[in-house]
């Protein structure tokens, strides 16, 4: 047994009650009480109380029935179930091709401005600080299906359109998709914005002497050094792109012929759109299955990119 072995043996040996207090662990249970008692009112007993209420059937006015697995099998055996997975899985994949790169491109070319940096990052900024309710009325004005309206007439003095945008099946989830990633994508490049500073200029110098252009450093120097930045990103957009909820509800409600129905908008409509109180029972039970797939999802991930993201 090694010297280090010995004396963590005996630090070991050491710990008890006693020494826990005269080492300030009464002091810090205090201080830790208050928000452990927040987090366990407003965070842990609403986990645990749906957990429990997806297993009985309760509109939160009669009394609830246990009624086991029935919830789930409810929602499996709804088609409208596999309709919102569809729409769900979609969505995120659009939002991935589209808003995933355009913030790191944004990024990488404000990077590159010599003047005005803070101008264009106030800019890139600004539509996250626009409350989301308003910009998703302000993006359905945008959208009016008539000649008149504003993509539409921009789009006209081309020679394209008129488009029905959000009124057409096809078109609904692409312009949905559109609006998040100008909601969204601020925040986003303030990170990268913020990552890219921590690049050594060492790195630029020593590529441009190779010869390399902007795009070879963009991909040799920048991208290998927001490696760690990228996953985290990447992680994030995923998870939330599966719960969108406010621009299928405000855009479109699910229409038309339930081709922007999300999961969020589908445990929504359980819960409030069907008896008197709702169906609160197969809502958790749906709940609780998206936060499994994502919990599992998410573990996956970082075990399959741990090594990667470490090199």
């Amino acid at each position: 047994m090694t010297a280090i072995d010995r004396d963590r043996s005996r630090t070991r040996r050491r710990r008890n009650p006693l020494t826990w207090v005269r080492g300030g662990g009464v002091t810090t249970l205090v201080f830790l009480l208050p928000m452990l008692i927040v987090f366990g009112i407003f965070a842990w007993y609403p986990i645990v109380r749906a957990f429990i209420m997806s297993f009985e059937k309760t509109n939160l006015v009669t009394d609830p029935t246990f009624v086991g697995l029935d919830n789930f099998a409810k929602v499996l055996n709804d088609p409208l179930f596999w309709t919102a997975t569809g729409n769900t899985a979609w969505f995120a994949l659009l939002a991935l091709i589209f808003g995933y790169p355009l913030p790191l491109i944004a990024a990488v070319l404000m990077s590159e401005v010599k003047r005005a940096k803070g101008l264009y990052s106030a800019l890139a900024y600004l539509p996250v600080v626009v409350p989301p309710v308003v910009a998703v009325l302000l993006w359905k004005f945008f959208y009016d299906a008539s000649p008149t309206g504003v993509f539409n007439t921009m789009l006209g003095w081309i020679g394209l359109g008129p488009f029905p945008w959000i009124q057409d099946a096809g078109m609904a989830m692409p312009s949905l998709v559109l609006e998040a990633t100008w909601a969204a994508a601020g925040g986003t490049i303030i990170i990268y914005l913020a990552a890219l500073t921590g690049v050594a200029p060492e790195l630029y110098d020593a590529a441009e002497v190779d010869g390399a252009g902007i795009w070879r450093k963009v991909w040799h120097v920048t991208l290998p050094q927001l490696r760690g930045i990228l996953l985290i990103t990447l992680i994030l957009q995923i998870i939330g792109t599966s719960q969108v909820f406010l621009e299928p509800y405000l855009f479109t409600a699910g229409g038309p012929a339930n081709s922007t129905v999300t999961l969020l908008l589908l445990i929504y409509r359980y819960a409030f759109q069907n008896s008197l109180g709702g169906d609160y029972g197969a809502a958790t039970a749906l709940s609780l299955m998206l936060a499994v797939f994502l919990a599992v999802l998410s573990i996956i991930y970082f075990r399959l990119t741990k090594s990667w993201s470490q090199n």
